[in-house]
């Protein structure tokens, strides 16, 4: 199923972690991503015009974060905005990231 469709699931009791294997499998459903290699993290950087594009661009951001109670890290430097995805009660990747990723993708290609 297409990820931009599908909704965040709450982490509860029965969901685990992708293995290296699972996350490289979703990869290619957003390209513009990069998964490190030295953690399991998603992320990807955004350069914008100007600060004030930049956050507005982290505002849609926090929207989409906010309907799918799954929230990125968010490093901003002046016209750039880096975003990095993991889920923090797993210490490491869920379908949840990709889905985001996704999501920001959709609004921001």
């Amino acid at each position: 199923m297409d990820l931009k469709k599908k909704k965040c699931r709450p982490c509860d009791g029965g969901m685990k972690a992708l293995t290296p294997d699972d996350a490289r499998e979703l990869a290619p459903q957003v390209p513009k991503w990069k998964l490190r290699k030295d953690e399991p993290r998603l992320w990807r950087e955004f350069t914008f015009k100007d600060f004030a594009r930049a956050i507005k661009f982290v505002n849609k951001v926090a929207e989409v974060a906010e309907a799918e109670n799954h929230h990125p890290d968010v490093h901003i430097h002046y016209n750039k905005v880096k975003l990095v995805l993991w889920t923090h009660d797993l210490g490491g990747l869920s379908e949840n990231d990709f889905i985001l990723a996704a999501k920001i993708d959709e609004f921001n290609g």
